[in-house]
């Protein structure tokens, strides 16, 4: 139950920082607050995954700031944190697929909601 309300907390902190992000910045002709917001919470995961590779007992703060807030603020964040993962295990074929599979899909299911919902 700890660990669910750390990353519910977490994630709640994320979320509002995502949409305050969104309000800062209203730029139309490109997505910048989207943008903005993938690249930092890449940024921040990376950080967040190397102190916990480095700290014993850093599971809750992990859980915390990884899954809660950079779940919240960012699900980019964890992709990409999974394909540095995949480099890294020179898994390349499954980087290639994943990565390739979850842009088209994923703009594809968006298309398709949208177009179901029209």
């Amino acid at each position: 139950m700890k660990q669910l309300l750390l990353v519910g907390l977490g994630g709640m902190i994320g979320s509002m920082l995502r949409y305050l992000t969104g309000q800062v910045i209203r730029l139309e002709n490109f997505p910048y607050a989207t943008f903005t917001v993938n690249l930092l919470g890449s940024l921040l995961i990376g950080a967040i995954m190397g102190v916990a590779a480095r700290q014993e007992g850093f599971s809750n703060w992990r859980l915390f700031l990884a899954t809660g807030i950079c779940g919240g603020f960012t699900t980019f964040s964890a992709f990409a944190w999974e394909n540095l993962q995949l480099l890294g295990q020179e898994r390349y074929g499954t980087f290639a697929a994943y990565t390739g599979a979850t842009l088209a899909l994923g703009i594809g299911a968006v298309a398709l909601g949208y177009w179901l919902t029209k």
